[in-house]
């Protein structure tokens, strides 16, 4: 599937309406940016983040992968820019939310998440092993990379 500038604008319009309604809607002692209290999370993580898009308003959701990190794990298994994530360990997204499937990637540190992608080449599953968060590297260097296939 190409993902035209349509679907990156309304994926961000999209994200930035369910952040913007998230901490709207948010006591102001709890975290930002609608993962809620993020120290519950398991700390394994594959160095990606998903964003959300749709063809016209009213259609389902898609999640597509948004960033990769260039030194992550996610990035060695293959997991590139605009890849559709359409199921994680074998059960699809389908109808779940952003917040559910970030649960269902991550996981304790060592793991292995299987995350199934439909990409230009079609539909596969790529196993990706999680690593504790604080080892990727922060800053500059260590940004998310770009949209680059």
């Amino acid at each position: 599937m190409r993902i035209t500038g349509f679907h990156i604008v309304a994926g961000l319009l999209m994200g930035l309406l369910v952040v913007g309604s998230a901490i709207a809607d948010q006591p102001p002692n709890q975290a930002p940016y609608g993962h809620g209290d993020d120290t519950k999370l398991p700390k394994g993580v594959i160095g990606l983040s998903l964003q959300i898009g749709a063809e016209r308003i009213g259609d389902p959701a898609i999640l597509y992968v948004g960033m990769v990190h260039p030194e992550g794990p996610a990035h060695k298994a293959g997991l590139r820019h605009g890849d559709e994530v359409v199921s994680v360990d074998g059960t699809t997204v389908t109808g779940k939310s952003y917040e559910q499937v970030v649960k269902m990637i991550r996981g304790e540190t060592g793991t292995v998440v299987k995350v199934g992608v439909k990409d230009e080449k079609g539909l596969h599953e790529l196993s990706v092993e999680r690593i504790a968060g604080d080892k990727l590297p922060r800053g500059p260097a260590g940004s998310h990379g770009n949209p680059e296939r």
